[in-house]
């Protein structure tokens, strides 16, 4: 019984997590994907300093990833994929932190710190703890 509780409260985690990363992840790819770079750059200023098309890509990437952790989950198709997209976003998380700290902008390693542990909480979770089986 007390492992039923535990698995049930690991799931309900889990979905915590995912929901709140999933929407952060698909507003801030949305913003990276589509927002002009000027508008973008008054909250971003390192997004003047790389090329356009990496800031698209990098957008395009959280957006595609924030909707990986929600939508195999929710229709239960192929929610193996939300492990995928987890793990994406966390070796994104990963590669953000660096390029930050090359740049000196060490108050932005935190953010990406949190995220790390988030996603990567996500990806462990629903494949190993809390699994999400596909539709019968």
């Amino acid at each position: 019984m007390t492992e039923q509780k535990n698995n049930k409260a690991m799931n309900i985690a889990l979905w915590v997590v995912q929901v709140l990363l999933g929407l952060v992840f698909i507003m801030a790819g949305a913003t990276k994907g589509f927002q002009p770079i000027e508008a973008m750059a008054e909250q971003m200023p390192w997004v003047t300093d790389v090329p356009a098309g990496l800031v698209r890509f990098i957008g395009i990437s959280e957006l595609l990833g924030g909707i990986g952790l929600l939508l195999p989950s929710i229709l239960r198709i192929k929610p193996n994929l939300t492990v995928l997209a987890a793990i994406g976003l966390t070796i994104v998380m990963v590669l953000a932190a660096l390029f930050h700290a090359s740049r000196g902008e060490f108050p932005a390693i935190g953010a990406n710190a949190v995220f790390v542990a988030m996603t990567a909480f996500v990806a462990w979770g629903r494949s190993k703890k809390a699994v999400i089986l596909p539709k019968a």
